[in-house]
């Protein structure tokens, strides 16, 4: 599936998801609405009912007034806010207070306004029903095309779910579902603890120390317990490379590394402005989400898997066919340099078997025998000594254009330009320097960026230059960091929405 076609299979499935929630929305207020009609269906009796009892209340007959009570309970039970209800409610007020002339006066009218009401509630019926129905159609219809675009997506997929299937270490089925709820919980809890923290940062003047300090110290207490809880479920609950690939239906991005190089890759780039438990190689796989599916080769004997790349486990005498016929299968190969031996074996494989523009080079910095050691492996220089950052993680991206032509972009922040000293370009960028610093108030993480960001941008630039162009990596990178957070709000949303929805077929059902 290309990414084209992916994209478009997920508007559609969000479309269907929103259209079938309207659907069942509107379907329940048509059943509403049906039930209030059936309830009022006795109206005109029981209006009768209480005019002779008014009548008879009038008359001296005080046993009557039960009968006005026990009316007025039904038509506040029963009858929708108009004419009848107010009427009955009227004359029921008018008798308590002594006023049984008015009150006669007010329910003179009352059977034409009890049919009024009747025929109010037959057109809210028809409508509700046929807003329902306009609704119904267009979801049932999408269920099309959305069961077609997922078996689509599988079987685009297949051969390479195929090959990474044999090297999936199995799991109780029930592990990945119950570690996901555990997650889902841990990114609510963190996301109520950072708006409280928030809360209690921009608005602490204006409460009460004690009500500011429960908020603070809450909020804080929260995001802890959400940070252990996460750190327990997430890699619990991480995707195999095979469960990434069925889910994704595109040709992955085989991410190719020394072991050596998972810690520092673990590392998660906090600061004074956010809390972070999102780590580099997390980053960095949702950044190249991109362009497709990123799964990867797992450490053996690991307990748990790392979490950022998708991963399979290859035995450690029989790996190189494996990763050959993945190296075919894959859109992109991005490969960061090391010193293991196994890694040069991986490039000169890629050299000799694969196109140039998919190969993706991640040199750490300071290190300058792997720039030696790279040039013996390509026609021209890489140069890479010359340009090369001092990050240790990523100093350096290099993409190959015709004839294996190393281009090297270096990782690190962009230096700033200068504006022209045009007075609209001022004001533009004052409004954006504004803008960006309100943004900057609410989502800390946005203001920060992090080393992973960088990289991404860097990466952007080189696949640019061999004509893969992928505009929002970096930003996917720069939001990643706090994909927690994001999780917890979306997740607080979907269920207040679903929610609403059950409670209005609990009422439905007579529950609720």
């Amino acid at each position: 599936m290309s990414s084209r076609l992916r994209a478009f299979a997920r508007l559609i499935t969000v479309v269907a998801i929103v259209t079938v929630y309207v659907a069942l929305h509107l379907a329940t207020s048509a059943g509403l609405d049906l039930q209030a009609c059936d309830r009022f269906r006795d109206a005109p009796v029981r209006a009768a009912a209480f005019t002779a009892a008014l009548d008879r209340y009038a008359a001296g007959e005080a046993s009557a007034r039960a009968e006005i009570g026990a009316g007025d309970t039904w038509f506040k039970e029963n009858a929708p806010l108009g004419a009848s209800r107010s009427a009955v409610s009227s004359a029921t007020t008018g008798i308590e207070e002594g006023q049984v002339s008015l009150a006669r006066e007010q329910v003179a009218g009352l059977a034409a306004d009890v049919r009024r009401d009747q025929a109010q509630l037959d057109r809210e019926l028809g409508s509700s029903r046929a807003v329902a129905l306009y609704w119904a159609v267009p979801a049932v219809v999408l269920l099309g095309p959305v069961l077609w675009l997922r078996r689509r997506r599988r079987s685009g997929a297949a051969e390479i779910i195929s090959v990474v299937s044999r090297f999936a270490p199995p799991q109780p089925w029930w592990r990945r579902p119950v570690f996901l709820l555990a997650s889902g919980a841990g990114c609510v809890l963190f996301a109520a603890g950072a708006v409280a923290v928030s809360a209690a940062q921009r608005r602490g003047h204006e409460m009460p120390p004690m009500r500011f300090m429960l908020t603070l110290v809450g909020g804080l207490a929260a995001i802890g317990a959400a940070v252990l809880s996460l750190r327990y479920t997430r890699p619990r609950s991480a995707r195999g490379a095979a469960q990434a690939l069925l889910a994704d239906g595109r040709q992955p991005v085989l991410y190719l590394r020394s072991f050596a190089d998972d810690d520092l890759a673990a590392q998660v780039d906090d600061s004074a402005a956010f809390v972070s438990i999102h780590s580099r190689e997390e980053q960095l796989a949702v950044a190249l989400g991109a362009v497709g599916p990123v799964i990867t080769v797992g450490r053996p004997g690991e307990r748990l898997p790392r979490l950022g790349a998708a991963r399979f486990y290859l035995p450690l005498d029989d790996w190189q066919p494996a990763v050959l016929r993945l190296m075919e299968l894959s859109q992109l190969i991005v490969l960061r340099l090391g010193a293991g031996e196994g890694l040069w074996w991986e490039v000169q494989q890629v050299r000799a078997t694969q196109p140039a523009r998919k190969l993706v080079l991640l040199v750490p910095g300071g290190v300058p025998e792997l720039a030696e050691r790279l040039d013996e492996h390509l026609p021209t220089p890489s140069r890479l000594a010359e340009v090369s950052g001092g990050d240790p993680w990523t100093g350096a991206v290099i993409t190959f254009g015709p004839e294996w032509a190393p281009h090297v972009r270096p990782v690190g922040p962009v230096p700033r330009t200068k504006l022209p000293r045009g007075a609209l370009v001022r004001r533009g960028a004052r409004s954006v320097k504004a803008g960006w610093r309100a943004v900057a108030l609410f989502t800390p993480t946005l203001a920060v960026f992090t080393p992973t960001h960088h990289l991404a941008r860097a990466i952007k630039d080189a696949l640019a230059s061999v004509g893969v162009r992928k505009r929002m990596m970096s930003w996917r990178a720069t939001f990643a960091a706090q994909r927690s957070l994001w999780q917890g709000f979306a997740l607080v949303t979907v269920l207040a929405l679903l929610g609403w929805l059950v409670g209005r077929v609990l009422q439905l059902l007579g529950i609720g």
